[in-house]
């Protein structure tokens, strides 16, 4: 089997990824309502629901997606920098944690460019979202050949192959005990920061495409219809 030729530690990491993000999915969600009672006191978005951010200029909501990026990075590097302390031995833990504060993060962004997750198409697009910021390509293909309970744990299971991958490469420094610490808070800074950044262009990018079909359904003149 592939998965048996795999390194040991890259077949825990997988795991570790796979875990977090399962139960990210499952229990770790950010509340929509009490998020846009954030977007509105916190940050000052001017907007009594998720519709109204297309309404609202681009610029503002880029401002407030790097904010909330920046604020997962520092959650990430204050988690990382407490279980790298651990050395390699807590790897596993931390990466758990990790899925878990990347996935809230890319809720977060989801949400400030007006695509909420209340229904299973929703639900899908985060993960396909997810998927992309961790370099995962996801054929349309696979989302209309699956209900989203099927296809959920497939896009799972495809990012905690590559994240994993990635992340044995980069989080072998950990061997080293008194830097794995230091090292650990900034393998976890600017893991959430690449993910974020790569979420934010697909959240914006498709913001902009409604956006557009928006303003061209305005720009329609009204339907006749024969008398």
């Amino acid at each position: 089997m592939e998965g048996e030729n795999k390194p040991w530690l890259v077949r825990r990491a997988e795991a570790a990824l796979r875990y977090g993000f399962q139960r990210a999915y499952q229990t770790v969600k950010v509340d929509p309502a009490n998020f846009l009672l954030q977007l509105r006191a916190a940050y000052g978005v001017p907007i009594a629901t998720y519709q109204g951010v297309y309404s609202v200029e681009t610029e503002v909501l880029d401002a407030v997606a790097n904010h909330v990026i920046h604020a997962g990075m520092r959650m990430a590097a204050a988690e990382g920098a407490g279980l790298g302390l651990g050395g390699v031995v807590t790897m596993v833990p931390d990466l758990s944690i990790l899925a878990g504060i990347t996935l809230r993060t890319i809720q977060k962004l989801s949400l400030i460019y007006g695509f909420e997750y209340n229904t299973d198409e929703e639900t899908a697009e985060l993960w396909i979202a997810a998927a992309s910021a961790a370099g995962v390509d996801i054929s349309r293909e696979l989302l209309e050949k699956e209900v989203v309970n099927r296809f959920v744990p497939k896009v799972i299971e495809r990012i905690a192959v590559q994240a994993g991958k990635e992340a044995v490469e980069k989080w072998s420094g950990r061997i080293i005990p008194i830097a794995s610490s230091i090292i650990g808070a900034g393998l976890n800074y600017y893991f959430v920061r690449a993910w974020g950044q790569r979420a934010r262009a697909h959240f914006r990018r498709r913001h902009l495409e409604v956006r557009s079909r928006m303003m061209q359904e305005k720009a329609l003149p009204p339907a006749v219809h024969p008398a």
